[in-house]
Parts: C-alpha cells; sequence; structure tokens
C-alpha cells in the first residue's frame, strides 16, 4: 500500500495535473490509447504518465487486461484506484481553502500560489534516500541510495545548494534528470558509459528517431528510466540495455 511520503509524490503538482487525468481515463475508459484522447495528450505521454507516478509512488497503478472484445486493454490496480479517489479528496479540500478568501477570486489566490509547486521539463524522477555526501571545496557530490539492488547515484552540486536543502544522510529526496541526459548503450557498446552513474536494465518501450532512439528501460519492477540510444544500434523490445548519466546533469530536490 501506498505511504505518506508516496503519496506526497503524487500529488506534489496538484490534481489538476495531466497525469491524475490519464490515470482517471483509463479508469472510465479501460484503454490507455482512448485515455490518452481524452486527457488531449499523445500515447506516448500517457504512458510518460504512468511511469513517472509509478515512480514516485513505488507501486503499480495499470495493468494489462490480456483478451476481450477490443482485443485487451488496460485497468487500474487498486492502488491507482485508491490514488483517484484521494487525488478527488484532495481538490476538493483545495476548493474548500480557497473559497475562504475573500475579496480575492479564486484564479487570483491560485495563481499567486501556484508558482510554489513549479513543474519541469524532466522526465525521470527517482524516489531516493541520502547516504552520504562528499565535499570538494564549493561542490558536494550527494550519494543517493535508490534501491538496495542498485548502484549508487551520484549528484554533484554546489555546497551551498546542499545547505540551501538541508541535506543530510537518511534524508528522503527525488532525483531528477532530463531523457536527453541519459545515454543508453546496448551490450555491445559499454566501453562508451561514463565511469559514475550506470544502471543496467531491460527495454520497456521505443520510440524511434531518424538520428536517436527514445528508450524507456525498466531498472526494477516498477521504475523505469528515459534516454536516448543511437538509432544505428537498432537497440530492440527486451534487450538487456546500460544508461549513464553524467553527476553534474543530476538534480535533488526535497520532498514536498
Amino acid at each position: 500500500m501506498t505511504d505518506s511520503v508516496s503519496l506526497a509524490n503524487a500529488f506534489a503538482h496538484g490534481t489538476t495535473d495531466k497525469r491524475i487525468e490519464v490515470l482517471r481515463q483509463i479508469g472510465q475508459t479501460g484503454s490507455i490509447s482512448k485515455a490518452a484522447r481524452e486527457a488531449g495528450i499523445s500515447y506516448k505521454a500517457a504512458w510518460q504518465a504512468i511511469d513517472t507516478l509509478t515512480n514516485l509512488t513505488g507501486v503499480s497503478l495499470v495493468e494489462k487486461v490480456v483478451g476481450g472484445v477490443g482485443g485487451g486493454g488496460a485497468k487500474l490496480t487498486d492502488e491507482g484506484e485508491r490514488l483517484l479517489q484521494i487525488a478527488g479528496v484532495l481538490e476538493k479540500k483545495r476548493q474548500e481553502v480557497l473559497d475562504q478568501f475573500q475579496g480575492e477570486t479564486i484564479d487570483t489566490v491560485d495563481a499567486r500560489f501556484s508558482r510554489l509547486s513549479i513543474r519541469t521539463s524532466m522526465r525521470n524522477y527517482l524516489p531516493c534516500r541520502v547516504k552520504g555526501l562528499k565535499m570538494s571545496g564549493q561542490i558536494v557530490r550527494v550519494c543517493l541510495a535508490v534501491n538496495d539492488s542498485m548502484p549508487v547515484l551520484i549528484a554533484r552540486i554546489t555546497r551551498t545548494s546542499a545547505e540551501l536543502l538541508a541535506l543530510k544522510p537518511g534524508l528522503q529526496v527525488v532525483a531528477m534528470c532530463k531523457a536527453t541526459a541519459v545515454k543508453v548503450f546496448d551490450e555491445t557498446n559499454t566501453s562508451n558509459l561514463s565511469s559514475a552513474n550506470q544502471f543496467c536494465g531491460k527495454v520497456a518501450r521505443i520510440s524511434a528517431g531518424d538520428k536517436e532512439d527514445e528508450v524507456t528501460m525498466e531498472l526494477i519492477p516498477g521504475l523505469q528510466l528515459v534516454g536516448f540510444a543511437s538509432a544505428d544500434r537498432k537497440i530492440q523490445l527486451e534487450d538487456r540495455v546500460f544508461a549513464s548519466v553524467d553527476e553534474s546533469a543530476v538534480v535533488v530536490a526535497l520532498l514536498p
């Protein structure tokens, strides 16, 4: 069952988030493609929404349905249904709070405070725990434990940032990075991997491009990483692949 930390991750940007809408539409339509159309986004973006929420909550929210009249589809797991129920309650409470303001329109109040929960273009969100801090002048290498079975993730930040975030061992944080910062390689091309932040996984989805393919790899069940691989490597679904990301490309964020 999802805990309070996981729920805080999922609702960091409010229930108007497209990601929550995708879940809602999957519950109503039983189809990811239909959910994407109803939410006004692409099929690819709908999958990204599912992957991000799965990463942040740490549990499976959507499962495939095999067979049936339409040849299969998707449905929400019990945890997915629970997440939507909580989303509805939070939206109701949010509205009640905004209604308490007198002399100001809801739009004005909402716009002012929504800046406190800025969304980003980051595709990768990895909940983790600070394992240690290595100081070197004005630079701090933050060692992050994503999962006991995975290598430590390193984020290279300034000492000032570490102080402002009050980072310390044991603190729960979210590591983020852009998909374009993640380089994916097949087993025959591992010599190009950087020395730090190396990960291994299985290809879950591929979006082909002219020069680079966007690859979604499953690191462990329920945890995905999106990156790019050279199109000439001809990476296929289910392939075992490796990924690396520069330490300076990893952003450390506090939980709300």
